[in-house]
């Protein structure tokens, strides 16, 4: 199978996405006594090989590409929000070229657990629509997205609404890990992850704002988790630089190429705030409380699937209220827990159903 997708960029995210399809074809292949040999196109296929343990080629250079989907079964396109123009026009071209691609080589197509949208670009619907309605399977993370294609032309009953898949991520190599129970000595740790939005930076003045009502109302240690090597780094460092009192209180995480290290990371805080959808999806993976700052749509989704809303925005953050809320869950985790529990139970158990309905479609 060959898997289509932001990979090989470091970034913590869609990494974990990765591995999360991997294990699941895995877990589902083993569960059919098939075997599955993955083949991921990635920016930098030497470092996707030695960190999966996969075949990999280089997702720029068609030849292979097209070499790699002749010898294959099938192609595996996702997951995250790969059909988007918020951050430039190349991307929603190039994932559906990939599927052509397949097409043209007499390859099925499989949609994994995408986030579609926004697609700010009329020009851009129609392609996308024939790209869905001819795939062999169709799965997309969030009621949203199948809206969205519903209104494209694709058909209801063809749209499979899925977890994404990294709710479905084992920590890997040790036991759950509870956080360190908070006492005089040890303040909580309250992970943070921040990215770059706004060209002005005023979101982050108003996050660092925010942490610091935060840090005024609670002891706490502000552990800044990048997600993005280098450029969450550099945010993170902007929002810590302007902590004012709170500043002796942050520290900032190792930038892990392995996604589960960074997941083990989540699971050590006593709250996660984060910026980066995957962030929040790490925290609610481990039963992390979580605090959401809203930077796109596909934030509030994923939060409405918590029953929560976000505490903020990069266009709004009243310090205030943001505290409180914080203050709650740092004092009242079991509050949280008792509203999310069922719903995060029933997203990891469906997390894994792409790869299976995909392991059987081959098998047909």
């Amino acid at each position: 199978m060959v898997i289509s997708g932001y990979y090989g960029f470091r970034n913590s995210g869609d990494e974990a996405v990765l591995k999360s399809i991997l294990t699941a074809l895995e877990e589902s292949a083993l569960q059919t006594g098939v075997t599955v040999e993955p083949v991921v196109l990635s920016a930098d296929p030497e470092w996707t090989a030695r960190q999966y343990g996969v075949e990999a080629v280089h997702r720029m250079k068609l030849a292979e590409v097209r070499q790699a989907l002749s010898s294959s079964d099938g192609l595996i396109s996702g997951g995250g929000s790969l059909l988007q123009d918020a951050t430039g026009l190349g991307s929603i071209p190039y994932y559906l070229g990939i599927m052509e691609m397949a097409r043209w080589a007499g390859k099925p197509t499989f949609v994994y657990a995408q986030g579609i949208g926004p697609v700010n670009r009329k020009l851009f619907q129609p392609f996308i629509s024939r790209a869905f309605r001819r795939a062999a399977y169709l799965s997309v993370r969030d009621d949203e997205s199948a809206q969205l294609l519903r209104r494209y032309g694709v058909g209801a009953d063809r749209i499979d609404v899925v977890p994404d898949p990294v709710m479905g991520l084992p920590l890997g190599g040790a036991a759950d890990v509870a956080p360190p129970a908070a006492g005089e000595d040890t303040p909580p740790v309250v992970g943070v992850s921040v990215r770059f939005w706004r060209s002005d930076r005023a979101d982050l003045d108003r996050t660092a704002a925010a942490l610091e009502a935060l840090a005024g109302r609670h002891r706490v240690r502000l552990r800044f988790l990048p997600f993005h090597q280098g450029s969450d780094e550099d945010a993170s460092r902007y929002v810590m630089e302007r902590l004012g009192a709170a500043a002796g209180l942050a520290e900032l995480a190792p930038s892990h190429e392995d996604p589960q290290l960074m997941l083990r990371e989540v699971s050590r805080c006593a709250l996660l705030i984060g910026m980066r959808l995957h962030s929040l999806i790490y925290a609610a993976n481990r039963r992390v409380p979580l605090l959401g700052i809203s930077y796109d749509p596909k934030i509030d989704q994923f939060l409405h699937r918590l029953g929560q809303r976000p505490a903020g925005t990069t266009e709004s953050i009243d310090p205030h209220f943001f505290a409180e809320d914080a203050v709650h869950l740092l004092n009242h985790p079991d509050q949280w827990h008792e509203s999310t529990d069922s719903a995060i139970t029933r997203l990891k158990q469906e997390a894994i159903r792409p790869a299976q309905q995909i392991i059987q479609s081959i098998r047909i």
